[in-house]
C-alpha cells in the first residue's frame, strides 16, 4: 500500500508538471501494474468505459479522447495525460479521471469517469426592464442546454457589457451567478443582475493646436463623437455685443457674421438626431475622419499629437485633443511613366489634378483606381481587357509647399474572360441569369461589363441587389480570368390585398403577381412549388369589386425573351368590368356599363443611341357598352356603345442602378397613344351628331412624357427629382377632345374606378383624392386634357434587407390640369410639402404611407389641401 500511494503521488506530480488540468486524475488499480519511471513500458489498450455521462455519446467521447481500443500507449508517458487535455478542452466537463480498471498481460482496460458540467435550464434578469430584457435575450442567445462553462458567463458578461456601452452606460455591475435547479439533475438556473448608472455624455470637446482649421469645423466633422446640447442665450452675451459694434464701426460684415457664428455654437447646441453620448469605439473612427479632413485639405503631415478622456462630472467627461497640422502641400509636376497604350494627355484628362490644384492623396488615389462615375485611369485600362494593370503614385520630391509624383504604369497583358459561373440561384434557371450577363467567355476583360452585368441582375427583381458579389480570379499566367456571379434569391411574387375608397364605397382588391414563371413546367409533375417557377415570365391576376354594382378581373402574360434568343418582351393581357345598380339583368330599370379590353405589346432592347434604351408597341382594343348609365358621365344619353382601337409606342431609357432604392442613374420615357382619325375619312358632319354617334369610334392622340433623376449626396442619402407630363389632343375640331382617356390629378392614385372611361388618375400629395382636375367641385367628371407635376424627393434608407427594404422621405411637389391646352400655364401649379416612408415587401411590393400638406386652396372644395395622410401601392402616387 505504502509503495503503491507513492507512485499514485509521484505519477500525480509529474502530471501536473506536463499540465494535466487540476480536476483531472490518472488512477491505477492496486497490484495491476507496476510503474517505473526510468524504464517505461508499453500496453495495448484492450478496451475503453465510459462512465458518468448522461447527455453525451460515449462513442464520441472516445474518439475526442484520442485514445483508441488496440493502441499501444506507454505508461508512464504522454497518451493519457494528452487525452485529459483533449476532454478538458472541449470545456463540458468539471473532473476527469482515466483508470487502469483490468489487465491481461500487456493488455489494459481504462475507463474514462467525467464529471459533466451543469447545462442551463433558464435564464432571467433582474435590475432592468422588461423590453431591456427581451432586447438582452436576442443578443447573448443563450438556449436550454447550453453547458455552463466558464466562457460562456464570461461572454455573456462581456455581451452585457458592449450592449450598455454602445447606449452611454460606461458603468454597469454585471453579476451572474447559478441557482441548482433541483427539478433536474446536473442543471442550473442563470440570475443575470445589472446594475446600470446613469448615461455619460460628452461635456466639452477641446481643440488646441488648430490653426486653419476652427474648432467648430473639427467639432462637425466628429459626426458621432458630439458635445452635450445647451441652451445658453445670455451667456457671455456682452462679449458679443462688444465685438458686434467694434465691427460695425469699422464696417466689418464679415468679423460680425463671425461672432454670431462663435457666440451660437458655443451657447446654442442643440442635439435632435445625434446623441452626445461617448462610444469608444465611434470616436477612434472620428478621429480617423478628422485626419482623413486635413490630408484631403493638403496638410498630408498633419496627425492628432494627444488626445485625453477624463470625467468632468459625475455623468459627464470631456475630451482634449491636440492636433499638429504639418504645413499645406499643392501638386507641381505629374510625370506618367510605363504608359504605351494610352498618351500622358489621355491620362491626365482621366486624372483631372492640374499644377497648383491643393494636395489630395485620397482624390489622386480615386482618378487612379474608382471613382464612382467610371471615369478614371484604371477604367481606361480595365475596359479593355488590362486586368493586371498597376498604377503607383509615388512622390519623388518635397520642395517648399509643393509635390512632384511619378505615377509609375505596369499595364500588363490583356486578359480574356476563361470560365463564367453562376452560385445561389436556387430558384430562377441558369438561363435567365445567363441571358442578362455582359460578360462571356473569350471575350476581353471589362470592368464595366462588370458593373453593368451586377445591375441587370438586380432590375431582375429575383435577387438581392445588396449581396450580388462578382468573384473574380485572374491567372497571371495564362492572361485569363473566372467570374463568378453570387446571388442570393429573394421572393418576387407579389400578393395585392386592399380597400380603397371610390364615389362613396369601399372597393375591395385583391390580385396576385407571379414574377418569375414558367409557363413551360406547368404541366410538369413536381415542379409547383407552390407554383411553377425560374423561366422569369410574368402572370398577374387580379380581382376587384364591391358587391353587386361592380365587378372586374384582368389577367396579364408577359414573356421578356420571346423565341429565348433575344431580349424582346411579348405581353399579352384581358380585362373585363361591369358597373351597374345591382338590379337584375331582366329589370327594366337596371342599369349598367361594361368594360371589356385585350392588348398585345412588344418590347424590344435598343443598341442605339446606347443600350440602355428600349422601344414598346403595343396594340389596345376596347368596347365599351351602356345601358341607362348616365350618372358618371358628362356626355351621351347613357345608352350606346363605344370603341377604342389604339396604338402605343414608347421610347425609353432607364440607367437607374436599382428598381427599389436607386442610388443613381435616370429613367426617362416618351410615349405616344393613337387612335385612327376614322373622322377624316368621313364625310359626317360631326357638329350636328350626338353625343352616343360622335363617340361611337373614339379617337385621340395622347402624349406623355416621364423623367426621373437619383443622386447620392451622402452616404445612402439620395436626392430624387421627378417629372410627369401629359396632353391628350384631338384631330377633329368639330369632334372636340374626346371624354375618354383625361386625367385625373390629385391624392393617393388609388381610386378604384382607374379603368373607367379608359382615365389616367395621377396621385399628388396634399391634396384630395383628383380634387386637382378641372370642374371637380361641380361634380363633373370631365378630368383634364393636359397636366404636369414636379417631385423633389430626398430619401435615406432605414433598412435594406432585401425581406423588408424600408426607406424615409421627405418631398417637395407641385402639378395641375388644364381643360384646355389654351388655358395651360407651367407655373400656374398647386404646391405641397411633406414627409413619408416607403416599405418593400416581396409579398405585397412597394406600400407606402406619406403626409402631405397642400399651401394652394382649391376653389370650391373647402379643404382639400388640409395636411392628410395618403396610403399608395406601388408606387400608384408617384
Amino acid at each position: 500500500m505504502k509503495i503503491f500511494s507513492f507512485l499514485s503521488g509521484l505519477f500525480l506530480i509529474i502530471g501536473s508538471i506536463i499540465n494535466i488540468p487540476s480536476f483531472a486524475q490518472i488512477t491505477i488499480g492496486e497490484d495491476l501494474i507496476n510503474i517505473n519511471y526510468a524504464n517505461p513500458k508499453t500496453y495495448e489498450i484492450g478496451g475503453i468505459t465510459i462512465s458518468g455521462v448522461k447527455y453525451l455519446d460515449n462513442n464520441v467521447l472516445k474518439m475526442l479522447s484520442g485514445l483508441n481500443t488496440g493502441d499501444k500507449i506507454k505508461i508512464p508517458g504522454e497518451d493519457i495525460p494528452t487525452a485529459i487535455r483533449k476532454l478538458w478542452d472541449q470545456g463540458l466537463f468539471e473532473n476527469i479521471i482515466i483508470s487502469i480498471v483490468g489487465r491481461h498481460g500487456d493488455i489494459i482496460f481504462l475507463n474514462i469517469d467525467l464529471k459533466e458540467r451543469p447545462r442551463l435550464t433558464k435564464f432571467s434578469f433582474s435590475g432592468i426592464r422588461k423590453a431591456e430584457a427581451d432586447n438582452l435575450r436576442d443578443e447573448i442567445n443563450l438556449t436550454r442546454g447550453d453547458v455552463v462553462t466558464d466562457n460562456l458567463i464570461i461572454r455573456s458578461t462581456n455581451i452585457i457589457k458592449n450592449h450598455y456601452i454602445d447606449k452611454g452606460y460606461l458603468e454597469c455591475d454585471i453579476n451572474i451567478s447559478q441557482v441548482a435547479d433541483t427539478l433536474h439533475g446536473n442543471s442550473v438556473t442563470l440570475i443575470i443582475d445589472i446594475k446600470k448608472y446613469k448615461k455619460v455624455k460628452i461635456y466639452e470637446i477641446n481643440i488646441h493646436g488648430n490653426q486653419h482649421l476652427s474648432a467648430q469645423k473639427i467639432k462637425s466633422t466628429l459626426k458621432e463623437t458630439k458635445e452635450k446640447g445647451t441652451f445658453k442665450p445670455l451667456q457671455n452675451i456682452d462679449s458679443l455685443l462688444f465685438v458686434i459694434i467694434k465691427a460695425a464701426l469699422h464696417l466689418d460684415i464679415e468679423d460680425i457674421f463671425k461672432a454670431f457664428n462663435e457666440y451660437a455654437h458655443e451657447n446654442i447646441k442643440i442635439r435632435i438626431f445625434k446623441s452626445s453620448k461617448f462610444i469608444e469605439e465611434d470616436y477612434e473612427e472620428d478621429k480617423i475622419n478628422l485626419i482623413k479632413l486635413y490630408n484631403d485639405l493638403g496638410y498630408r503631415d498633419a496627425k492628432i499629437v494627444k488626445d485625453s478622456i477624463y470625467r468632468s462630472g459625475e455623468n459627464t467627461l470631456n475630451i482634449d485633443i491636440t492636433i499638429n497640422e504639418g504645413n499645406k502641400y499643392y501638386f507641381r509636376n505629374i510625370k506618367w511613366i510605363g504608359n504605351t497604350k494610352y498618351t500622358t494627355e489621355e491620362l491626365n484628362a482621366r486624372l483631372k489634378i492640374q499644377k497648383g490644384d491643393i494636395y489630395n492623396r485620397d482624390l489622386l488615389e480615386t482618378n487612379l483606381s474608382f471613382n464612382p462615375n467610371g471615369y478614371d485611369v484604371s477604367s481606361l485600362y480595365l475596359d479593355d481587357g488590362y486586368l493586371f494593370f498597376t498604377a503607383t503614385p509615388v512622390e519623388v520630391l518635397v520642395e517648399n509647399d509643393s509635390i512632384d509624383l511619378e505615377i509609375r504604369i505596369r499595364e500588363g497583358k490583356q486578359a480574356r474572360i476563361n470560365k463564367v459561373a453562376i452560385k445561389g440561384n436556387t430558384r430562377t434557371s441558369d438561363h435567365v441569369v445567363i441571358r442578362e450577363l455582359r460578360t462571356r467567355p473569350g471575350q476581353l476583360f471589362s470592368r464595366t461589363d462588370i458593373i453593368r452585368t451586377t445591375r441587370e441582375l438586380a432590375q431582375l427583381r429575383y435577387f438581392d441587389p445588396e449581396s450580388i458579389v462578382p468573384n473574380i480570379v485572374p491567372d497571371a499566367a495564362s492572361s485569363t480570368v473566372d467570374i463568378e456571379y453570387v446571388v442570393e434569391e429573394t421572393s418576387s411574387d407579389q400578393i395585392e390585398l386592399s380597400g380603397g375608397w371610390g364615389y362613396g364605397r369601399i372597393i375591395g382588391t385583391v390580385g396576385v403577381s407571379f414574377n418569375n414563371f414558367s409557363l413551360k413546367n406547368i404541366f410538369k409533375k413536381g415542379a409547383w412549388h407552390p407554383i411553377p417557377t425560374g423561366d422569369g415570365q410574368k402572370l398577374s391576376l387580379r380581382l376587384q369589386t364591391y358587391g353587386k354594382g361592380y365587378f372586374s378581373y384582368s389577367v396579364s402574360f408577359t414573356e421578356p425573351w420571346l423565341g429565348g434568343k433575344k431580349p424582346n418582351a411579348f405581353s399579352v393581357s384581358y380585362y373585363h368590368s361591369l358597373y351597374s345598380n345591382g338590379l337584375p339583368k331582366s329589370d327594366v330599370n337596371r342599369s349598367s356599363f361594361i368594360i371589356n379590353g385585350l392588348s398585345f405589346g412588344l418590347g424590344k432592347r435598343l443598341l442605339w443611341p446606347d443600350d440602355f434604351f428600349t422601344l414598346y408597341q403595343g396594340i389596345n382594343l376596347q368596347r365599351y357598352d351602356l345601358k341607362n348609365y348616365s350618372k358618371i358621365f358628362s356626355f351621351g344619353t347613357g345608352n350606346g356603345d363605344y370603341n377604342n382601337i389604339n396604338y402605343t409606342v414608347t421610347f425609353a431609357r432607364n440607367s437607374v442602378s436599382s428598381p427599389i432604392y436607386p442610388r443613381y442613374g435616370s429613367e426617362v420615357s416618351l410615349s405616344l397613344e393613337l387612335t385612327p382619325p376614322y373622322s377624316i375619312f368621313s364625310d359626317k358632319d360631326y357638329s350636328t351628331l350626338d353625343d352616343n354617334e360622335k363617340y361611337k369610334w373614339i379617337e385621340y392622340h395622347k402624349w406623355k412624357f416621364y423623367a426621373s433623376w437619383y443622386m447620392e449626396l451622402l452616404d445612402k442619402l439620395v436626392l430624387s427629382v421627378r417629372t410627369k407630363f401629359g396632353f391628350l389632343g384631338t384631330y377633329n375640331e368639330q369632334i372636340g377632345v374626346t371624354p375618354f382617356e383625361r386625367f385625373y390629378l390629385g391624392g393617393d392614385g388609388l381610386s378604384g374606378y382607374n379603368n373607367l372611361d379608359g382615365r389616367e388618375i395621377i396621385g399628388m400629395r396634399g391634396y384630395g383624392n383628383e380634387t386637382i382636375t378641372p370642374g371637380y367641385y361641380r361634380n363633373k367628371n370631365i378630368g383634364g386634357t393636359i397636366f404636369s407635376k414636379y417631385t423633389f424627393e430626398i430619401r435615406y434608407p432605414l433598412s435594406l434587407n432585401p425581406n423588408a427594404t424600408i426607406y424615409a422621405l421627405g418631398f417637395l411637389e407641385a402639378g395641375n390640369s388644364w381643360l384646355t391646352f389654351d388655358s395651360f400655364d407651367p407655373f400656374e401649379v398647386k404646391r405641397s410639402a411633406g414627409f413619408g416612408v416607403r416599405v418593400f415587401l416581396p409579398m405585397f411590393g412597394m406600400l407606402g404611407l406619406d403626409w402631405g400638406y397642400g399651401f394652394d386652396e382649391i376653389p370650391g372644395i373647402p379643404g382639400a389641401n388640409k395636411g392628410q395622410f395618403h396610403f399608395s401601392i406601388n408606387q400608384s402616387i408617384d
